[in-house]
Protein backbone atom coordinates (compact mmCIF):
# COMPACT_ATOMS: atom_id res chain seq x y z
CA UNK A 1 0.00 0.00 0.00
CA UNK A 2 1.28 3.45 -0.86
CA UNK A 3 1.57 5.99 1.92
CA UNK A 4 0.10 9.43 1.47
CA UNK A 5 2.38 12.41 2.01
CA UNK A 6 1.34 15.17 4.41
CA UNK A 7 0.35 17.26 1.37
CA UNK A 8 -1.69 14.36 0.06
CA UNK A 9 -3.43 13.94 3.40
CA UNK A 10 -4.24 17.66 3.51
CA UNK A 11 -5.58 17.48 -0.05
CA UNK A 12 -7.82 14.54 0.84
CA UNK A 13 -9.05 16.32 3.96
CA UNK A 14 -9.82 19.42 1.91
CA UNK A 15 -11.71 17.41 -0.70
CA UNK A 16 -13.69 15.65 2.02
CA UNK A 17 -14.64 18.92 3.69
CA UNK A 18 -15.60 20.51 0.37
CA UNK A 19 -17.75 17.62 -0.85
CA UNK A 20 -19.36 16.99 2.52
CA UNK A 21 -21.09 20.35 2.29
CA UNK A 22 -22.12 20.07 -1.34
CA UNK A 23 -25.73 21.24 -1.61
CA UNK A 24 -28.37 19.46 -3.63
CA UNK A 25 -27.96 20.42 -7.27
CA UNK A 26 -31.34 21.11 -8.80
CA UNK A 27 -31.99 19.63 -12.24
CA UNK A 28 -32.51 22.09 -15.11
CA UNK A 29 -33.89 19.79 -17.83
CA UNK A 30 -37.68 20.53 -17.96
CA UNK A 31 -38.51 16.93 -18.87
CA UNK A 32 -36.53 15.57 -15.92
CA UNK A 33 -38.12 18.11 -13.58
CA UNK A 34 -41.55 17.00 -14.77
CA UNK A 35 -40.64 13.34 -14.22
CA UNK A 36 -39.31 14.13 -10.74
CA UNK A 37 -42.61 15.83 -9.91
CA UNK A 38 -44.47 12.73 -11.09
CA UNK A 39 -42.10 10.49 -9.14
CA UNK A 40 -42.82 12.43 -5.95
CA UNK A 41 -46.50 11.60 -6.48
CA UNK A 42 -45.87 7.84 -6.75
CA UNK A 43 -44.70 7.54 -3.12
CA UNK A 44 -44.43 3.74 -2.88
CA UNK A 45 -42.19 1.43 -4.88
CA UNK A 46 -40.70 -2.05 -5.03
CA UNK A 47 -37.01 -2.95 -5.14
CA UNK A 48 -35.60 -6.42 -5.90
CA UNK A 49 -32.06 -7.68 -5.31
CA UNK A 50 -31.56 -10.92 -7.20
CA UNK A 51 -28.62 -12.87 -8.56
CA UNK A 52 -26.72 -16.16 -8.39
CA UNK A 53 -25.97 -15.48 -4.71
CA UNK A 54 -29.60 -16.34 -3.90
CA UNK A 55 -28.64 -20.02 -4.23
CA UNK A 56 -26.52 -19.75 -1.10
CA UNK A 57 -28.90 -17.42 0.73
CA UNK A 58 -26.05 -14.96 1.40
CA UNK A 59 -25.59 -11.23 1.19
CA UNK A 60 -25.43 -9.95 -2.39
CA UNK A 61 -21.89 -9.69 -3.81
CA UNK A 62 -20.15 -8.50 -0.65
CA UNK A 63 -18.59 -11.81 0.36
CA UNK A 64 -16.26 -11.31 -2.64
CA UNK A 65 -14.94 -8.08 -1.15
CA UNK A 66 -11.62 -8.59 0.71
CA UNK A 67 -12.53 -6.07 3.41
CA UNK A 68 -12.91 -7.45 6.93
CA UNK A 69 -16.40 -6.22 7.76
CA UNK A 70 -19.45 -7.93 9.21
CA UNK A 71 -21.26 -7.95 5.87
CA UNK A 72 -18.28 -9.31 3.88
CA UNK A 73 -17.77 -12.59 5.74
CA UNK A 74 -17.45 -15.75 3.66
CA UNK A 75 -19.26 -18.98 4.41
CA UNK A 76 -17.97 -21.41 5.43
CA UNK A 77 -15.53 -19.36 7.48
CA UNK A 78 -11.85 -19.91 6.82
CA UNK A 79 -12.13 -20.87 3.14
CA UNK A 80 -9.17 -19.43 1.16
CA UNK A 81 -10.13 -16.31 -0.76
CA UNK A 82 -9.42 -17.43 -4.33
CA UNK A 83 -11.02 -20.81 -3.74
CA UNK A 84 -14.11 -18.96 -2.54
CA UNK A 85 -14.13 -16.71 -5.62
CA UNK A 86 -14.05 -19.78 -7.89
CA UNK A 87 -16.96 -21.37 -6.03
CA UNK A 88 -18.93 -18.11 -6.09
CA UNK A 89 -18.44 -17.57 -9.82
CA UNK A 90 -19.37 -21.22 -10.46
CA UNK A 91 -22.84 -20.45 -9.07
CA UNK A 92 -23.69 -19.30 -12.59
CA UNK A 93 -23.45 -22.94 -13.70
CA UNK A 94 -26.37 -23.96 -11.47
CA UNK A 95 -28.58 -20.85 -11.58
CA UNK A 96 -31.93 -22.06 -12.85
CA UNK A 97 -34.93 -20.07 -11.51
CA UNK A 98 -37.54 -22.26 -13.21
CA UNK A 99 -40.43 -20.81 -11.16
CA UNK A 100 -39.67 -17.25 -12.30
CA UNK A 101 -43.05 -15.55 -12.65
CA UNK A 102 -42.70 -11.76 -13.00
CA UNK A 103 -46.41 -11.37 -13.80
CA UNK A 104 -47.24 -12.59 -10.29
CA UNK A 105 -44.71 -10.18 -8.78
CA UNK A 106 -46.17 -7.29 -10.77
CA UNK A 107 -49.77 -8.16 -9.84
CA UNK A 108 -48.84 -8.34 -6.14
CA UNK A 109 -46.99 -5.02 -6.31
CA UNK A 110 -49.90 -3.32 -8.03
CA UNK A 111 -52.36 -4.72 -5.48
CA UNK A 112 -50.15 -3.35 -2.70
CA UNK A 113 -50.35 0.11 -4.24
CA UNK A 114 -46.78 0.29 -5.54
CA UNK A 115 -46.36 2.72 -8.42
CA UNK A 116 -42.77 2.05 -9.49
CA UNK A 117 -40.06 -0.58 -9.24
CA UNK A 118 -36.25 -0.80 -9.25
CA UNK A 119 -34.69 -4.09 -10.38
CA UNK A 120 -31.04 -5.13 -10.06
CA UNK A 121 -29.78 -5.54 -13.61
CA UNK A 122 -26.24 -6.02 -12.23
CA UNK A 123 -24.80 -5.92 -8.71
CA UNK A 124 -21.16 -5.42 -7.70
CA UNK A 125 -20.23 -9.06 -8.37
CA UNK A 126 -20.66 -8.30 -12.09
CA UNK A 127 -23.19 -11.04 -12.86
CA UNK A 128 -25.55 -9.57 -15.43
CA UNK A 129 -29.26 -10.26 -15.10
CA UNK A 130 -29.75 -9.00 -18.64
CA UNK A 131 -28.50 -10.04 -22.08
CA UNK A 132 -25.46 -7.77 -22.31
CA UNK A 133 -23.05 -8.07 -25.21
CA UNK A 134 -20.17 -6.74 -23.12
CA UNK A 135 -19.66 -9.80 -20.89
CA UNK A 136 -20.24 -13.56 -20.84
CA UNK A 137 -20.87 -13.49 -17.10
CA UNK A 138 -24.61 -13.25 -17.54
CA UNK A 139 -27.85 -15.15 -17.10
CA UNK A 140 -28.18 -15.69 -20.86
CA UNK A 141 -24.71 -17.31 -21.21
CA UNK A 142 -24.73 -20.94 -22.48
CA UNK A 143 -23.27 -22.29 -19.21
CA UNK A 144 -26.26 -20.97 -17.22
CA UNK A 145 -29.09 -23.57 -17.18
CA UNK A 146 -31.79 -20.88 -17.34
CA UNK A 147 -30.33 -19.55 -20.60
CA UNK A 148 -32.42 -22.19 -22.42
CA UNK A 149 -35.63 -20.68 -21.06
CA UNK A 150 -37.45 -18.23 -23.40
CA UNK A 151 -37.58 -15.80 -20.46
CA UNK A 152 -33.80 -16.03 -19.85
CA UNK A 153 -33.40 -12.25 -20.12
CA UNK A 154 -35.10 -11.80 -16.76
CA UNK A 155 -34.63 -8.03 -16.79
CA UNK A 156 -36.61 -7.71 -20.02
CA UNK A 157 -39.33 -10.12 -18.81
CA UNK A 158 -39.59 -8.32 -15.47
CA UNK A 159 -39.76 -4.84 -16.99
CA UNK A 160 -42.44 -5.97 -19.45
CA UNK A 161 -44.56 -7.60 -16.72
CA UNK A 162 -44.49 -4.53 -14.49
CA UNK A 163 -45.06 -2.16 -17.37
CA UNK A 164 -48.23 -4.10 -18.26
CA UNK A 165 -49.54 -3.36 -14.75
CA UNK A 166 -48.89 0.36 -15.20
CA UNK A 167 -45.90 0.33 -12.85
CA UNK A 168 -43.00 2.63 -13.75
CA UNK A 169 -39.59 1.09 -14.41
CA UNK A 170 -36.27 1.66 -12.64
CA UNK A 171 -33.00 -0.04 -13.56
CA UNK A 172 -30.54 -0.62 -10.72
CA UNK A 173 -26.99 -0.79 -12.10
CA UNK A 174 -23.73 -1.22 -10.17
CA UNK A 175 -20.98 1.13 -11.31
CA UNK A 176 -18.19 -1.07 -9.88
CA UNK A 177 -17.84 -4.49 -11.51
CA UNK A 178 -15.78 -7.05 -9.61
CA UNK A 179 -15.74 -9.53 -12.48
CA UNK A 180 -14.33 -7.45 -15.30
CA UNK A 181 -10.55 -7.07 -15.79
CA UNK A 182 -10.79 -3.33 -16.34
CA UNK A 183 -11.95 -2.88 -12.72
CA UNK A 184 -10.59 -5.82 -10.75
CA UNK A 185 -7.61 -6.70 -12.94
CA UNK A 186 -6.74 -10.26 -12.03
CA UNK A 187 -3.04 -9.56 -12.47
CA UNK A 188 -3.25 -7.81 -9.08
CA UNK A 189 -5.21 -9.06 -6.06
CA UNK A 190 -8.01 -6.76 -4.88
CA UNK A 191 -7.31 -5.08 -1.56
CA UNK A 192 -10.77 -3.63 -1.02
CA UNK A 193 -13.88 -2.69 -3.04
CA UNK A 194 -11.92 -0.33 -5.29
CA UNK A 195 -9.92 -1.06 -8.48
CA UNK A 196 -7.09 -3.54 -7.97
CA UNK A 197 -4.64 -1.50 -10.03
CA UNK A 198 -3.23 2.03 -10.14
CA UNK A 199 -5.50 4.00 -12.49
CA UNK A 200 -2.87 6.69 -13.04
CA UNK A 201 -0.33 4.06 -14.06
CA UNK A 202 -2.72 2.17 -16.35
CA UNK A 203 -5.01 4.89 -17.77
CA UNK A 204 -5.92 2.89 -20.88
CA UNK A 205 -7.34 0.11 -18.74
CA UNK A 206 -9.56 2.62 -16.92
CA UNK A 207 -10.70 4.04 -20.27
CA UNK A 208 -11.75 0.51 -21.18
CA UNK A 209 -13.84 0.38 -18.01
CA UNK A 210 -15.43 3.75 -18.78
CA UNK A 211 -16.42 2.49 -22.24
CA UNK A 212 -17.61 -0.84 -20.83
CA UNK A 213 -19.89 0.96 -18.36
CA UNK A 214 -21.18 3.36 -21.02
CA UNK A 215 -21.94 0.47 -23.38
CA UNK A 216 -23.82 -1.56 -20.78
CA UNK A 217 -25.98 1.36 -19.70
CA UNK A 218 -26.71 2.16 -23.35
CA UNK A 219 -27.90 -1.43 -23.82
CA UNK A 220 -30.34 -0.98 -20.93
CA UNK A 221 -31.51 2.37 -22.29
CA UNK A 222 -32.14 1.05 -25.83
CA UNK A 223 -33.21 -2.58 -25.57
CA UNK A 224 -35.59 -2.70 -22.60
CA UNK A 225 -38.48 -0.39 -23.38
CA UNK A 226 -39.42 2.74 -21.47
CA UNK A 227 -37.22 3.28 -18.41
CA UNK A 228 -38.05 6.00 -15.89
CA UNK A 229 -35.16 5.76 -13.41
CA UNK A 230 -31.48 4.87 -13.76
CA UNK A 231 -30.52 3.93 -10.19
CA UNK A 232 -26.72 3.76 -9.94
CA UNK A 233 -25.06 2.12 -6.93
CA UNK A 234 -21.45 1.92 -5.79
CA UNK A 235 -20.91 5.54 -4.79
CA UNK A 236 -17.16 5.13 -4.31
CA UNK A 237 -16.87 5.17 -8.11
CA UNK A 238 -16.63 8.92 -8.54
CA UNK A 239 -14.17 11.65 -9.50
CA UNK A 240 -11.47 12.31 -6.92
CA UNK A 241 -12.66 15.91 -6.58
CA UNK A 242 -16.07 14.65 -5.41
CA UNK A 243 -14.84 12.41 -2.60
CA UNK A 244 -16.39 12.97 0.82
CA UNK A 245 -15.41 11.98 4.33
CA UNK A 246 -17.86 9.09 4.02
CA UNK A 247 -16.64 7.83 0.65
CA UNK A 248 -13.00 8.13 1.71
CA UNK A 249 -13.78 5.88 4.66
CA UNK A 250 -14.79 3.14 2.19
CA UNK A 251 -11.24 2.84 0.86
CA UNK A 252 -8.51 0.81 2.58
CA UNK A 253 -6.09 2.04 -0.09
CA UNK A 254 -5.28 5.59 -1.23
CA UNK A 255 -8.31 7.01 -3.12
CA UNK A 256 -8.14 7.13 -6.90
CA UNK A 257 -9.82 9.21 -9.57
CA UNK A 258 -12.64 6.79 -10.46
CA UNK A 259 -14.30 9.15 -12.92
CA UNK A 260 -16.59 7.14 -15.23
CA UNK A 261 -17.70 10.25 -17.16
CA UNK A 262 -21.19 10.73 -15.80
CA UNK A 263 -21.89 13.71 -18.12
CA UNK A 264 -21.52 11.45 -21.16
CA UNK A 265 -23.52 8.60 -19.57
CA UNK A 266 -26.40 10.87 -18.50
CA UNK A 267 -26.50 12.65 -21.87
CA UNK A 268 -26.59 9.36 -23.75
CA UNK A 269 -29.18 7.83 -21.42
CA UNK A 270 -31.51 10.83 -21.73
CA UNK A 271 -31.10 10.92 -25.47
CA UNK A 272 -32.63 7.44 -25.54
CA UNK A 273 -34.95 8.00 -22.54
CA UNK A 274 -36.04 11.67 -22.44
CA UNK A 275 -36.84 12.87 -18.92
CA UNK A 276 -34.94 9.97 -17.32
CA UNK A 277 -34.33 10.38 -13.58
CA UNK A 278 -30.66 9.65 -12.83
CA UNK A 279 -29.73 8.64 -9.30
CA UNK A 280 -25.95 8.55 -8.86
CA UNK A 281 -26.24 7.47 -5.25
CA UNK A 282 -24.33 9.46 -2.61
CA UNK A 283 -22.41 11.43 -5.26
CA UNK A 284 -23.78 14.88 -4.48
CA UNK A 285 -23.95 16.76 -7.74
CA UNK A 286 -25.94 17.19 -10.96
CA UNK A 287 -26.54 13.46 -11.47
CA UNK A 288 -28.12 12.75 -8.09
CA UNK A 289 -31.67 13.79 -8.97
CA UNK A 290 -32.89 12.41 -5.67
CA UNK A 291 -31.11 11.13 -2.56
CA UNK A 292 -31.50 7.68 -1.06
CA UNK A 293 -31.15 7.26 2.71
CA UNK A 294 -30.66 3.51 3.18
CA UNK A 295 -32.50 1.53 5.86
CA UNK A 296 -33.40 4.73 7.70
CA UNK A 297 -35.98 7.50 7.78
CA UNK A 298 -34.83 11.11 8.24
CA UNK A 299 -35.88 12.79 11.45
CA UNK A 300 -37.51 15.69 9.62
CA UNK A 301 -38.50 16.76 6.09
CA UNK A 302 -35.66 17.36 3.65
CA UNK A 303 -35.58 20.25 1.19
CA UNK A 304 -34.81 18.06 -1.83
CA UNK A 305 -36.36 14.93 -3.40
CA UNK A 306 -35.52 11.77 -1.46
CA UNK A 307 -36.40 8.11 -1.11
CA UNK A 308 -35.87 5.70 1.78
CA UNK A 309 -34.77 2.33 0.43
CA UNK A 310 -35.44 -0.37 3.01
CA UNK A 311 -35.75 -4.14 3.20
CA UNK A 312 -39.04 -5.88 3.93
CA UNK A 313 -37.04 -8.58 5.70
CA UNK A 314 -33.63 -8.46 7.33
CA UNK A 315 -31.60 -8.79 4.13
CA UNK A 316 -31.48 -7.16 0.70
CA UNK A 317 -31.03 -10.56 -0.91
CA UNK A 318 -32.86 -13.84 -0.39
CA UNK A 319 -32.37 -15.60 2.96
CA UNK A 320 -34.21 -18.91 3.49
CA UNK A 321 -35.66 -18.06 6.92
CA UNK A 322 -35.74 -14.28 6.68
CA UNK A 323 -37.92 -12.44 9.19
CA UNK A 324 -40.25 -9.89 7.60
CA UNK A 325 -41.33 -6.63 9.17
CA UNK A 326 -44.91 -6.54 10.51
CA UNK A 327 -47.45 -4.89 8.21
CA UNK A 328 -48.06 -2.32 10.95
CA UNK A 329 -44.40 -1.32 10.86
CA UNK A 330 -44.32 -1.08 7.06
CA UNK A 331 -47.45 1.10 6.91
CA UNK A 332 -46.19 3.32 9.73
CA UNK A 333 -42.89 3.70 7.86
CA UNK A 334 -44.77 4.65 4.70
CA UNK A 335 -46.89 7.25 6.51
CA UNK A 336 -43.86 8.68 8.32
CA UNK A 337 -41.89 8.94 5.07
CA UNK A 338 -44.60 10.60 2.99
CA UNK A 339 -45.36 13.02 5.86
CA UNK A 340 -41.73 14.13 5.58
CA UNK A 341 -41.98 14.48 1.79
CA UNK A 342 -40.19 11.30 0.74
CA UNK A 343 -40.83 8.09 -1.17
CA UNK A 344 -40.64 4.53 0.21
CA UNK A 345 -38.79 1.89 -1.83
CA UNK A 346 -39.41 -1.51 -0.21
CA UNK A 347 -37.10 -4.41 -1.12
CA UNK A 348 -37.99 -8.09 -1.58
CA UNK A 349 -35.30 -10.60 -2.57
CA UNK A 350 -36.42 -13.42 -4.91
CA UNK A 351 -35.12 -16.91 -4.17
CA UNK A 352 -32.99 -19.22 -6.34
CA UNK A 353 -36.06 -20.75 -8.01
CA UNK A 354 -37.41 -17.31 -8.94
CA UNK A 355 -40.13 -17.02 -6.29
CA UNK A 356 -40.74 -14.80 -3.30
CA UNK A 357 -41.42 -16.13 0.17
CA UNK A 358 -45.17 -16.68 0.64
CA UNK A 359 -44.93 -14.28 3.56
CA UNK A 360 -43.96 -11.46 1.18
CA UNK A 361 -47.16 -11.96 -0.80
CA UNK A 362 -49.23 -11.98 2.40
CA UNK A 363 -47.62 -8.73 3.57
CA UNK A 364 -48.31 -7.04 0.23
CA UNK A 365 -51.93 -8.21 0.29
CA UNK A 366 -52.44 -6.62 3.72
CA UNK A 367 -50.68 -3.42 2.70
CA UNK A 368 -52.89 -3.28 -0.39
CA UNK A 369 -56.06 -3.65 1.67
CA UNK A 370 -55.06 -0.62 3.74
CA UNK A 371 -53.97 1.39 0.69
CA UNK A 372 -57.23 0.71 -1.12
CA UNK A 373 -59.04 2.63 1.63
CA UNK A 374 -56.42 5.21 2.59
CA UNK A 375 -54.38 5.72 -0.57
CA UNK A 376 -55.70 9.22 -1.22
CA UNK A 377 -53.86 10.39 1.92
CA UNK A 378 -50.61 8.96 0.51
CA UNK A 379 -50.45 9.59 -3.25
CA UNK A 380 -49.99 13.02 -4.85
CA UNK A 381 -49.23 14.62 -1.48
CA UNK A 382 -46.44 16.75 -0.08
CA UNK A 383 -45.11 17.51 3.37
CA UNK A 384 -46.95 20.10 5.46
CA UNK A 385 -45.92 21.61 8.78
CA UNK A 386 -45.67 20.36 11.44
CA UNK A 387 -45.53 16.97 9.56
CA UNK A 388 -46.08 15.10 12.84
CA UNK A 389 -47.72 15.66 16.21
CA UNK A 390 -47.51 12.73 18.59
CA UNK A 391 -49.07 9.75 16.80
CA UNK A 392 -50.56 11.91 14.03
CA UNK A 393 -48.76 12.48 10.73
CA UNK A 394 -49.83 15.07 8.15
CA UNK A 395 -49.86 15.20 4.36
CA UNK A 396 -51.31 17.74 1.94
CA UNK A 397 -52.74 17.75 -1.58
CA UNK A 398 -52.09 20.56 -4.04
CA UNK A 399 -55.68 21.77 -3.61
CA UNK A 400 -55.01 22.41 0.08
CA UNK A 401 -56.73 19.32 1.47
CA UNK A 402 -54.83 18.12 4.53
CA UNK A 403 -54.81 14.59 5.94
CA UNK A 404 -54.21 13.83 9.60
CA UNK A 405 -53.15 10.17 9.78
CA UNK A 406 -53.38 8.59 13.23
CA UNK A 407 -50.95 5.68 13.72
CA UNK A 408 -52.57 2.75 15.49
CA UNK A 409 -50.41 0.47 17.58
CA UNK A 410 -50.61 -3.25 16.88
CA UNK A 411 -54.00 -4.41 18.19
CA UNK A 412 -55.12 -0.90 19.16
CA UNK A 413 -58.77 -0.06 18.46
CA UNK A 414 -59.65 3.25 16.85
CA UNK A 415 -59.94 5.72 19.76
CA UNK A 416 -62.98 7.86 20.52
CA UNK A 417 -60.98 11.00 19.82
CA UNK A 418 -57.63 12.05 18.51
CA UNK A 419 -55.66 15.15 19.40
CA UNK A 420 -52.96 17.02 17.59
CA UNK A 421 -51.23 20.39 17.73
CA UNK A 422 -49.18 22.54 15.39
CA UNK A 423 -51.82 22.55 12.67
CA UNK A 424 -55.03 24.56 13.05
CA UNK A 425 -57.83 24.00 10.51
CA UNK A 426 -59.85 27.01 9.52
CA UNK A 427 -63.02 27.64 11.47
CA UNK A 428 -65.80 25.46 10.09
CA UNK A 429 -63.43 23.18 8.17
CA UNK A 430 -65.12 19.92 7.18
CA UNK A 431 -63.56 16.68 8.44
CA UNK A 432 -64.31 13.05 7.75
CA UNK A 433 -62.53 9.74 8.00
CA UNK A 434 -61.21 8.61 4.63
CA UNK A 435 -63.48 5.81 3.50
CA UNK A 436 -66.41 7.14 5.56
CA UNK A 437 -68.60 10.08 4.47
CA UNK A 438 -69.90 10.94 7.95
CA UNK A 439 -68.91 14.45 9.02
CA UNK A 440 -66.79 14.59 12.17
CA UNK A 441 -67.12 16.98 15.09
CA UNK A 442 -64.01 18.83 16.17
CA UNK A 443 -63.01 21.70 18.39
CA UNK A 444 -60.00 23.63 19.56
CA UNK A 445 -59.03 23.14 23.18
CA UNK A 446 -56.24 25.51 24.15
CA UNK A 447 -53.44 24.67 21.70
CA UNK A 448 -54.86 21.32 20.60
CA UNK A 449 -57.33 20.22 17.98
CA UNK A 450 -59.63 17.51 19.33
CA UNK A 451 -61.49 15.39 16.77
CA UNK A 452 -64.35 13.10 17.83
CA UNK A 453 -64.55 9.76 16.06
CA UNK A 454 -67.78 7.72 15.80
CA UNK A 455 -68.07 4.71 18.09
CA UNK A 456 -68.83 2.51 15.12
CA UNK A 457 -65.32 3.15 13.82
CA UNK A 458 -63.83 1.37 16.82
CA UNK A 459 -65.88 -1.70 15.88
CA UNK A 460 -64.97 -1.54 12.22
CA UNK A 461 -61.80 -3.59 12.53
CA UNK A 462 -59.63 -0.85 11.05
CA UNK A 463 -55.93 -1.48 11.54
CA UNK A 464 -52.56 0.21 11.22
CA UNK A 465 -53.64 3.84 10.70
CA UNK A 466 -56.74 5.99 10.26
CA UNK A 467 -56.69 8.97 7.90
CA UNK A 468 -58.85 12.04 8.50
CA UNK A 469 -59.55 14.33 5.55
CA UNK A 470 -59.58 18.04 6.43
CA UNK A 471 -61.11 20.26 3.77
Amino acid sequence: MKKLTLAGCLLMAGLALKAQHEPYVKETDPQVLQKLEEWQNWKFGLMMHWGTYSQWGIVESWSLCPEDEGWTQRKPAGIPYYEYVQKYEALANTFNPVKFDPARWAAAAKKAGMKYMVFTTKHHDGFNMFDTRQSNYKITAPNVPFSKDPRADVTKATFEAFRKEGIRIGAYFSKPDWNVDSYWWRYFPPKDRNPSYDLAKYPERWKQFQQFTYNQIEELMTGYGKVDILWLDGGWVRPLSMQTKESLSWSKTPPQDQDINMPAIASMARKHQPGLIVVDRSVHGPYENYRTPEQQIPEKPLDYPWETCMTMGGSWSYVPDDQYKPVNTIIHNLVDIIAKGGNYLLNIGPGPDGTWHDEAYRKLDSIGAWMQVNGEAIYDTRSVAPYKSGKVCFSQKKDGTVYAIYLLEQGEAVPAEIRFSGFAPRKGAAMNVVGDKKKLSWKKVQNEIVVQLPAALAQSGRQHAVAIRIK
